[in-house]
C-alpha cells in the first residue's frame, strides 16, 4: 500500500488579470509573494508545476497584492520596467533556481541563446539542462523565459504558446 503525504497543503491565493494575450493566472503566498504566472488556457500546467515545486497545493480565490496587479498592467501597457517591483519566491532544484534567477537578469528588449545562458551561469554544457529548467519555470514573464532563443535566432519553446511569445518579445521591442 503506497504511502499517503501528511503534508498539509500550501496555502496560496489564485487572482486573474486581462492582459492583451489572454488572461493571466497569479498565484501568490501569504506574504504577497508571485509564486506562480500562467495563463488561462494553461491553467492545469501551471497547478501541476505548483505540485512539482510545492507539494499538495490549496488554491483559493483571492486578490494579488495591488502592486503587483498594478505592476503586471502597466508592463502590459507599455511600461516594460513595471516587472522588475515584483516580489517573487520559487521553489525548485538548485539548478532552476540558478537558471530562473538569471532569467530575471535578461535586460527588456534583449534576448539570448539557451547556450548563452548556459555559460552565464558557469556551466556552458548544460544548454538542454537550462531549456529543461526555463520550461519549468512557474513565474513566466516575470521572469521572464520568453527571452531565450534557439541559438539560430529562432523563436523555440515557450509554455504560453509561440503567439505569446512573439507578442512579448515585440512588446519589448525585439524584431521576431
Amino acid at each position: 500500500m503506497p504511502a499517503r503525504s501528511t503534508k498539509m497543503p500550501e496555502r496560496l491565493g489564485l487572482d486573474r488579470i486581462a492582459t492583451p494575450i489572454g488572461t493571466a493566472l497569479l498565484v501568490t503566498d501569504a506574504d504577497g509573494n508571485l509564486r506562480a504566472l500562467d495563463w488561462h488556457d494553461y491553467e492545469h500546467r501551471m497547478r501541476e508545476l505548483l505540485r512539482l515545486h510545492y507539494g499538495p497545493v490549496d488554491l483559493t480565490d483571492q486578490p494579488a497584492p495591488a502592486g503587483m496587479r498594478t505592476a503586471l498592467s502597466s508592463y502590459f501597457e507599455g511600461d516594460l520596467g513595471q516587472l522588475a517591483g515584483v516580489a517573487w519566491r520559487i521553489a525548485g532544484t538548485p539548478f532552476q533556481q540558478k537558471v530562473w534567477t538569471a532569467l530575471a537578469k535578461i535586460p527588456v528588449g534583449t534576448t539570448l541563446s539557451y547556450g548563452t545562458l548556459a555559460a552565464k551561469i558557469g556551466m556552458p554544457k548544460a544548454i538542454r539542462a537550462v531549456g529543461h529548467a526555463n520550461g519549468s519555470n512557474p513565474i513566466s514573464v516575470v521572469l521572464p523565459c520568453h527571452r531565450l532563443i534557439g541559438a539560430d535566432g529562432s523563436l523555440v519553446k515557450y509554455g504560453g504558446g509561440l503567439e505569446r511569445k512573439r507578442w512579448l518579445l515585440r512588446h519589448e521591442g525585439v524584431e521576431v
